[in-house]
């Protein structure tokens, strides 16, 4: 059987194939070529879908599409409250169809349902969050000497480019696809070649809706990151990039940015520790410590994938994390009480098998997993490596899977020098009861959050930013709509 169109048609078991559209210039439609891609089930291995393969000309006529929304009155001069009803009602939306979404974010990335309506979930508060702020972007007054009158207007950056990775594919949309809208801007959201689906679904449904969007001001481009994000990064009719993804990308999505000198934020990978004190209470952390590598499959920028312990507590902690995630069900996202779901392709899954296997050459023992499932679908068993040093590959790669590498420490000065070895800065996680010590270690540490005590979180309020190769500019907050508004100084002369 198969759907044409975009929507939550898709079942379990490969029942029904949909043939997908993509939402360019207020419409619904293929590619210009015709040419399309297969997206498949990773626990199944199952094509579930086919997404079209943008052209070059799908892009031209994407960016004027944007281009022109952007300028047009019913966009430009919009009242900016009514952005932010516009944006509560797509929280509404998200809300209303949240199960659904999630029941197919599952069988497209791998997760668990669970974890899929959850961050669904965050993606209408991070909606809800933006859409308060819409009337609240101001400029200011500003003394200077003599009969003038000086101000600051913030007007929108433009027309913003979204590249949305694969691993929280709706979630990490939204989170930007929200302050820019708030700001005034325009969108064209770019998903991941593996993980299209949920993001087109809620187009749709925003669509359906009718919530007042003027044509072209959202559009959801599918296609080959390596083609249409190249092109859209480096389109001389655009005026912000904003990436989630690996470094690597990121330094080509800037590259291609600076040709026109266009703004961008990355938020790319991380490499985040875990810092357990002998003092901490380890029952409570062992848990938050399973959940920040294992949640996702350890398919997270913000990962704890080290785990560094202070020496007293080392072999009891590791024991406490083995037991708690050897409780947790590893399968298929959508079956009942499964914790751990498979990797988002088979591809990925072999490149985390093959850094594991390398770093394992240089030191550590296996205490946990290590292997792949022999079972269909790219499930992979959560692993446990103790007696990792510092210069080995799994204390300063990403392997961007569920592998923890513990390493032990004695004083507090070797844990922070520590945690700091490494390119990434995003989260680190500080476990200690001595107050004084935990606000030294999070001014200390050279990265751009920090979790006392319980890991990993946040909220559409705080600022979601990464330090060194983790990334440029800040995600989530108020500081995020700096980016997506330009400055603009006048002088009066009285």
């Amino acid at each position: 059987m198969v759907v044409h169109r975009c929507g939550f048609e898709a079942a379990p078991g490969g029942s029904t194939m949909t043939e997908e559209t993509m939402w360019l210039d207020g419409a619904w439609c293929a590619a210009s070529d015709g040419a399309t891609s297969d997206v498949l089930n990773p626990a199944t291995g199952e094509t579930i879908a086919t997404v079209p393969r943008a052209t070059l000309d799908d892009v031209e006529r994407c960016v004027q599409s944007s281009r022109a929304a952007l300028n047009a009155p019913e966009w430009k001069a919009m009242d900016p409250a009514q952005r932010g009803r516009i944006l509560n009602k797509m929280a509404a939306v998200t809300y209303q169809n949240a199960k659904a979404l999630a029941k197919l974010e599952s069988e497209n990335n791998g997760k668990t349902f669970r974890e899929a309506l959850s961050e669904i979930r965050y993606g209408a508060w991070t909606l809800e969050y933006y859409a308060g702020l819409s009337d609240k972007i101001e400029g200011s007054t500003i003394p200077v000497p003599g009969p003038r009158l000086n101000y600051t207007l913030r007007q929108p950056l433009g027309v913003t480019v979204h590249i949305v990775p694969w691993n929280f594919p709706l979630q990490l949309a939204l989170r930007s696809i929200a302050p820019a809208l708030a700001a005034g801007c325009t969108v064209i959201a770019k998903p991941a070649s593996w993980t299209p689906l949920s993001l087109l679904a809620w187009a749709r449904a925003i669509d359906d809706a009718d919530v007042g969007l003027p044509s072209g001001v959202l559009q959801v481009l599918t296609g080959s990151g390596a083609m249409a994000g190249d092109a859209l990064a480096g389109h001389s009719g655009v005026d912000g990039v904003v990436l989630t993804g690996g470094v690597p990308t990121g330094q080509a999505v800037m590259a291609k940015a600076s040709e026109n000198l266009t703004p961008v934020t990355l938020e790319l990978g991380g490499k985040g520790a875990n810092i357990v004190f002998a003092d901490a209470n380890l029952k409570y952390a062992a848990k938050a410590i399973c959940f920040g590598i294992f949640m996702n499959a350890g398919q997270m920028c913000w990962a704890g994938s080290r785990l560094l312990v202070h020496r007293d507590v080392h072999d009891a902690l590791v024991e406490a994390v083995c037991a708690e995630v050897s409780k947790w069900p590893v399968g298929p996202g959508l079956e009942e009480g499964v914790r751990m779901g498979s990797l988002v392709h088979e591809r990925h899954r072999s490149e985390v098998l093959g850094k594991l296997e390398a770093g394992l050459k240089q030191g550590g023992t296996v205490v946990l997993g290590g292997h792949a499932l022999e079972r269909d679908g790219a499930f992979m068993e959560a692993t446990v490596v103790t007696g990792v040093g510092q210069d080995d590959l799994l204390f300063q790669d990403e392997l961007f899977g569920p592998v923890l590498a513990v390493t032990p420490f004695e004083t507090e000065e070797e844990a922070l020098a520590l945690a700091n070895n490494t390119p990434f800065g995003l989260l680190n996680g500080v476990w200690t009861n001595d107050l004084s010590r935990a606000h030294r270690m999070a001014r200390d540490l050279e990265c751009g959050m920090v979790s006392i005590n319980e890991y990993p979180i946040t909220f559409p309020q705080t600022a979601f930013t990464g330090w060194k190769h983790s990334g440029i500019g800040v995600e989530q907050s108020q500081d995020a709509l700096r980016f997506y508004t330009k400055v603009k100084n006048v002088n009066v002369k009285l």
